[in-house]
């Protein structure tokens, strides 16, 4: 009788686990098979080879993962804010990552600190109020973080 019971217990729980795994099953193939990545790039050296290695890895990025699935965003603080003042020396390139769909922002903080307006900055370049607090905000969100 006790082997009866156990067999029998033992196929209710096969049985279970089976349509747990069916249930769960439908819910994932739901899913997309992969969800956009997300990476936010910190510049705040100000040597230019700094700069173009973030430009670089942007780039790369897009090329590697396809522009539509992730999303990129730069965010130039400290000595790194040169990056997107108007006379830039990777100012074109800050220009076509723009055009690429990269978010690229400033720290206002460091501009407020450096004496820069919005006006001595590149255009088409977007703003937060203190870059490392932007930064550390998007890895609460999940983003990936890269400091080239």
């Amino acid at each position: 009788m006790n082997s009866i019971r156990n067999a029998g217990r033992a196929l209710g729980a096969a049985m279970l686990a089976l349509l747990l795994v069916v249930g769960i099953l439908p819910a994932q193939a739901q899913q997309p098979a992969s969800a956009k990545s997300r990476v936010v790039l910190q510049v705040s050296d100000g040597d230019a080879g700094k700069w173009n290695l973030a430009l670089n890895n942007a780039k790369n990025l897009q090329s590697d993962l396809g522009a539509a699935n992730v999303d990129i965003e730069i965010v130039a603080y400290g000595p790194g804010i040169g990056m997107l003042k108007a006379d830039s020396a990777v100012g074109t390139r800050v220009d076509d990552a723009l055009a690429a769909g990269v978010k690229v922002v400033a720290c206002e903080n460091t501009m407020r600190g450096q004496k820069l307006t919005k006006p001595d900055m590149l255009p088409g370049v977007g703003y937060v109020s203190a870059g490392v607090v932007e930064i550390m905000q998007r890895q609460q969100q999940g983003w990936a973080y890269i400091r080239p």
